[in-house]
């Protein structure tokens, strides 16, 4: 544990002395929610009184993903760089070297999410959440980041350069776009709505308007806690075994 912390305390220095990476996981969501909100908006009906009141739990998911896939660059880096067989002369283990990256992710997500959170307001975004379901709200949240930082930990591990790894975000930022992110799914055309409703960022957007929003959830809580923990562990394991492997 005291390896993991260090190596925590590492990366998010590392993160810190990033600026670019920075401004952009903090500012991409927030100028693609004013794009959307008062250039589309006005055309996309979504059943409810305000478009930003829909789009904002999309955007949390945008957000994040695009905070978890600077993990793999980081992992890619370190692969390549030469420091990771300098942990290992120190006898620091690969759980901790990939804790220390999953974790400066799940703090840079919570930054860009109060970020995100709080330029919703000042653009009109009203959720109506007890102190309860902010709170399980925040845990899906972390949940979702949390899978994806390390699936992004093992994307990492399989490039085998940082410029290989950085194409990462295409994928993850791509993902939200079909899907309940920014219309409703039944508005799209019939041969990607299978797709859409059964892929796993729908489930947790869903999940993120009903505890936020108090809109149906029906069965997208447990949807998404399965996709996020499938993920999660999936995920694990195969950074475990690719580590022991790079470093073999």
């Amino acid at each position: 544990m005291s390896d993991a912390l260090t190596m925590s305390g590492r990366c998010l220095r590392l993160s810190s002395r990033n600026v670019e990476a920075v401004l952009t996981s903090l500012m991409l969501p927030i100028l693609l929610m004013l794009l959307f909100v008062y250039l589309f908006g006005g055309a996309i009906e979504t059943g409810t009184a305000k478009y930003v009141t829909y789009v904002v739990p999309g955007l949390l998911i945008l957000c994040a993903g695009y905070g978890a896939s600077v993990t793999s660059v980081s992992v890619a880096s370190d692969m390549t760089g030469g420091i990771v067989d300098r942990f290992r002369s120190l006898d620091v283990g690969g759980p901790a070297v990939l804790f220390g990256h999953v974790t400066a992710s799940l703090v840079r997500n919570a930054a860009s999410t109060a970020l995100v959170l709080g330029v919703g307001v000042l653009v009109g975004f009203r959720p109506h959440a007890s102190a309860l379901h902010w709170l399980a709200a925040a845990a899906v949240l972390a949940l979702f980041v949390a899978a994806l930082s390390w699936f992004a930990a093992v994307i990492g591990l399989l490039a085998k350069s940082p410029e290989g790894a950085s194409a990462f975000t295409f994928f993850v930022m791509f993902l939200p776009y079909p899907s309940s992110a920014f219309v409703p799914i039944h508005t799209m055309p019939g041969w990607i709505q299978g797709f859409a409703a059964h892929q796993p960022v729908t489930p947790v957007i869903e999940t993120l308007r009903a505890l936020l929003l108090g809109t149906p959830a029906g069965s997208s809580p447990w949807q998404a806690v399965l996709w996020c923990g499938g993920i999660l562990l999936a995920s694990v394991a195969a950074a475990g075994v690719l580590f022991r492997r790079r470093t073999a």
